[in-house]
């Protein structure tokens, strides 16, 4: 069983154009164009049995629809298990919080550097400690040495202030920032995602992260539609792990972190 802890979705009118923005956005080719059909058609070629999927406001007007949007495809697919959006700029914040919680959805995806905030400001502790609350976690995009909204060091200022938040630090913690990862979230309260990582960090080097961070605090994502499934865990089973921590990786951490 292999459960995909990050996959991006959009719908069937945008989703040609949203996956060709991201790609401009990192310089790279996607594999794939973001429709939930395509996300299952991947999967299956793995044995994926559940995605979390999620979507991001990039302005504040989006959060709804968007929020909608990802509601409608967790009903439509028992596959999938959804995560919300929220912006900064959303000022009804609480009650589109509870709301998406009371209608399925799971937790939240952020994206700081989409959407053009620093991940610690001071802005967000109102929204955190909401999430908090609510038992959601936050799979936050974690760092990207162009821009300075998700590094490393601001999730752990997030981590520090808000204490009962769950949060799931994609790309092993900061993407292309994986020795500020090393220095401020190795060891800490916080989950690390497999995602866009692994086409590019030494394997030596994730299978140190993964020994000094504990393999009990890591989950299998493939970055849909970034990535092809079978690439991705062709990349996984490289890395230096035993049956128990594959196991733990691909799904086990994940019912639990879900269960929470």
């Amino acid at each position: 069983m292999i459960i995909d802890f990050h996959a991006h979705i959009y719908p069937a009118k945008i989703a040609e154009k949203a996956s060709k923005n991201i790609g401009l956005f990192y310089n790279t080719q996607m594999c794939y164009d973001g429709s939930p059909e395509k996300l299952l058609e991947s999967g299956r070629k793995i044995g994926v049995e559940k995605y979390i999927v999620h979507s991001t406001a990039t302005v504040a007007h989006q959060v709804e629809a968007i929020n909608n949007y990802i509601i409608s495809e967790v009903n439509l697919h028992k596959e999938f298990v959804g995560f919300g959006t929220i912006h900064p700029d959303y000022e009804d914040f609480e009650n589109e919080l509870k709301r998406i919680k009371s209608l399925g959805l799971r937790g939240i995806k952020l994206h700081p550097d989409f959407q053009k905030f620093q991940v610690d400001t001071p802005g967000m502790d109102d929204v955190y400690e909401v999430i908090a609350e609510l038992k959601m976690p936050v799979l936050v995009h974690a760092g990207d040495y162009r821009y300075d909204f998700s590094g490393p060091k601001r999730i752990l200022h997030v981590l520090e202030k808000h204490p009962s938040l769950i949060v799931v630090a994609a790309h092993f913690g900061g993407y292309t920032e994986w020795d500020n990862a090393m220095e401020y979230l190795v060891g800490q309260r916080v989950w690390f995602d497999t995602s866009s990582t692994l086409w590019k960090l030494p394997v030596e080097k994730a299978d140190g992260m993964i020994k000094s961070h504990g393999f009990e605090k890591f989950l299998f994502g493939s970055d849909y539609p970034m990535w092809d499934h079978e690439d991705e865990l062709k990349r996984f089973l490289r890395l230096s792990l035993s049956p128990e921590e594959r196991e733990a990786i691909l799904y086990k951490n994940a019912e639990k972190l879900l269960s929470e």
